[in-house]
């Protein structure tokens, strides 16, 4: 999760694109993230609860929040992401609601 974090700061849309459960890859809008990347200025991640995730786990989940300013305004996006992994890589799958 903190590696996609820092790839928006860092504008590294391939890496978001590399990192992504490799079924949606084909469909990632790279124009779309590159714009919302480059337009928001980043301004911290938490993560508040993890599950799963470790070295002998297939699924793991991250529930986090991101801080953001667009324009003048301060956004927080909230989101329990979903993580696979294949071949010994994590990926990002989904985001899923929150219980």
């Amino acid at each position: 999760m903190r590696s996609r974090y820092s790839a928006y700061v860092c504008q590294k849309i391939s890496y978001l694109k590399d990192t992504l459960w490799p079924k949606y890859q084909p469909g990632f809008d790279e124009a779309a993230t590159a714009a919302w990347a480059s337009e928001s200025r980043w301004t911290g991640l938490k993560v508040l609860s993890t599950s799963g995730g470790q070295t002998a786990d297939r699924d793991g989940t991250v529930l986090f929040e991101a801080r953001y300013l667009s324009g003048a305004k301060l956004t927080t996006h909230r989101e329990l992401s979903r993580f696979r992994k294949k071949a010994g890589r994590w990926y990002y799958v989904e985001a899923l609601e929150e219980k």
